[in-house]
């Protein structure tokens, strides 16, 4: 009867310990998904058409636009720092974008804005992104009727050649470890990659309603 008795309390606080543990990780991973939500401004091209050189111009914009911001967004290390700056150069990115247009010949008209849109979860060669909705610099050409291009002006981490170094900008950022091991996709974080994509397609259904 003792045994029993014992037992049941073992088993108890073992039931205990375990939701102690499960609730602290959630909300890491809660804390995880706000983050991202907060803290990375995505950027959003849209090209004029699906013609193969609309397409390209989306390309040449994205580039002209990266690269005349890269050394400002490196000296950043708040995302709401990142977001003022880029607020304040909106005028200036639409001149870039214009600019690189004209240069090429094309006279399509550009419209620029800082806004919070609905993504869809975005594999690219180093890291992955779950869905949700972010702040997105976003760049629209012509008519905006061509395919999109997506990544990160804030950290950037679409600049870096290896997983590592994806790692160590987000990190620069302030991302915690575990978050950045979930987007690099290390071994041992999908389950929680797959729990953030889940929760950011909530949160896209029910965005604007």
């Amino acid at each position: 009867m003792w045994t029993v008795f014992f037992m049941g309390k073992l088993i108890g606080r073992i039931g205990i310990c375990l939701l102690i543990v499960c609730s602290f990780w959630a909300g890491t991973v809660i804390s995880d998904r706000q983050r991202l939500g907060e803290e990375l401004v995505r950027l959003h091209v849209v090209a004029a058409s699906d013609e193969k050189w609309d397409q390209e111009l989306k390309l040449r914009v994205r580039n002209a636009v990266s690269e005349s911001l890269r050394s400002d967004l490196e000296k950043i290390r708040d995302a709401g720092e990142a977001k003022r700056y880029l607020q304040e150069k909106l005028p200036y990115i639409r001149e870039v974008a214009q600019s690189t247009l004209r240069f090429l010949g094309c006279q399509d008209t550009v419209s620029v804005s800082l806004c919070r849109e609905v993504f869809d979860r975005r594999v690219y060669d180093t890291f992955s992104l779950p869905a949700g909705v972010y702040d997105a610099l976003r760049i629209v050409i012509g008519e905006g009727r061509g395919k999109n291009w997506w990544c990160v002006v804030f950290p950037g981490l679409c600049i870096p050649a290896a997983s590592e170094d994806a790692a160590a900008v987000a990190a620069g950022a302030g991302f915690p470890e575990g978050l950045n091991n979930t987007l690099i996709g290390k071994e041992g974080y999908e389950l929680r990659f797959g729990i953030l994509d889940a929760m950011g397609k909530l949160e896209n259904l029910f965005f604007g309603e």
